[in-house]
């Protein structure tokens, strides 16, 4: 005999619990809309990406909307502030650096371990009204129906049924539910490897960031609490398994080569994991009824740390329309018009962070002699030009183009400013 179907009614239902999924429906729970989020994996499962060891560089505006979403207090004791950044390029010449007191600020963002934030997110939801999490369920479907779209669910097995007037796909780079909905994407692989693991340095990281571009991919060095450095360390795939199969002294001489000795040297280092890297794009933010948001809208490589800011802002923007809309008499949430002023805030900020971290890739992938004295001179301009500084630091803290309220620290609800 089969188990009856379960039929549940909401305005809001959010197709993936990770860090942006579960922030959209922090963001929202106020406006007492009845939300519904539905995650494939078990928070603080070994597997769940929010709870894994990869660490995160949260930009000022992502730590503000953390704030905002009483969240941030469970998670600033594990944070590290980020306050200068170093870029270089193994065996040449060119150096640039960014200092967040030179461009009066505190900090140019924090660094945070993803299981930190995934437990602080989710310990809000529990306690959030209005707020049903389905854990673990897949969306088996999703179909449109007049003023709705039904979404098909398998929870443990027996099926459920949600009925909403907004749907939003934040089930990850590959979103079957985007998929589902008739909204294709591109993507792009760079044929490149993401190493990820931490390590402990003679001396202390004095909360520096480092960029370190060597020819056989970039390698990026974040400071963490208690001393200790995050490490993204990119490699042909062919060569990240042989450096993952290696003992740890022999991997960290050769990361050693590699980096440098701005730390001295790697003492220790932790237990290593890897992914693929490419670039991902949906063709669209919305369709009838749907928004797409995180990295279901865009993938990113992560040589420039923005991908998850990124993803945090489309959750702000949703969640800010969405806001303004309720507060304008306006009830139903999943109405064209209201889309399509989320597609059209979010495509420019997308278009300018993707071609900008591209760009990146492809500027700092390229072995052409010519390229690379370029590159070094470009290093050296930069660190003696101030303007250039300012804006790359703007971009550092998610404070370029329209910046959603809970990013600039305004309150969601109430006047907007």
């Amino acid at each position: 005999m089969t188990d009856p179907v379960r039929r549940l009614d909401c305005d809001l239902a959010i197709a993936g619990g990770g860090l942006v999924g579960a922030s959209l429906a922090l963001a929202l729970a106020p406006t007492g809309l009845r939300i519904a989020v539905v995650e494939a994996v078990m928070p603080g499962a070994g597997g769940h990406p929010s709870y894994d060891e990869r660490t995160t560089a949260l930009a000022n505006g992502t730590v503000r909307t953390f704030q905002g979403l009483g969240v941030w207090r469970h998670m600033q004791r594990e944070a590290t502030p980020i306050r200068r950044i170093h870029v270089s390029e193994q065996g040449r010449f060119g150096v640039a650096r960014i200092d967040a007191a030179e461009q009066g600020l505190e900090s140019l963002g924090c660094v945070l371990p993803n299981r930190v934030i995934g437990a602080a997110l989710w310990d809000g939801l529990r306690s959030a009204a209005g707020v049903e999490v389905i854990a673990p369920a897949n969306v088996v479907s999703t179909t449109l129906e007049d003023s709705t779209r039904l979404l098909a669910v398998e929870h443990d097995g027996n099926p459920i049924e949600i009925r909403a007037r907004l749907v939003v796909a934040a089930d990850g780079t590959r979103s079957a539910v985007r998929e589902q909905a008739g909204i294709g994407s591109e993507r792009w692989d760079y044929g490149q490897t993401a190493i990820v693991t931490t390590m402990t340095a003679q001396r202390f990281h004095d909360h520096v960031a480092y960029e370190r571009f060597t020819p056989d991919g970039p390698i990026a060095v974040l400071p963490l609490a208690d001393g200790r450095c995050g490490v993204v360390w990119t490699r042909r795939p062919e060569e990240a398994v042989r450096l993952l199969a290696l003992p740890d002294a022999e991997f960290l001489a050769e990361f050693q080569a590699a980096f440098g000795f701005r730390l001295g040297r790697m003492l220790k280092v932790g237990a290593r994991y890897s992914y693929e890297l490419a670039m991902s794009r949906s063709e669209r933010h919305v369709g009838p009824r749907i928004a797409i948001v995180g990295a279901a809208a865009q993938g990113l490589h992560p040589i420039a740390g923005q991908g998850f800011n990124l993803g945090l802002r489309d959750a702000a923007c949703l969640a800010e329309v969405i806001a303004d809309n309720l507060a304008a008499g306006c009830a139903d949430i999943g109405d064209a018009a209201l889309l399509d002023g989320y597609a059209s805030w979010r495509e420019q900020d997308q278009r300018r962070i993707v071609a900008f971290t591209d760009g990146l890739v492809r500027l700092f992938g390229t072995s052409l002699g010519v390229m690379r004295g370029l590159r070094s001179a470009g290093l050296l301009a930069f660190d003696i030009f101030p303007p250039a500084k300012a804006a790359m630091s703007r971009l550092s803290v998610g404070a370029a183009g329209r910046v959603p309220r809970l990013a600039r620290g305004v309150p969601l609800i109430g006047p907007a400013s």
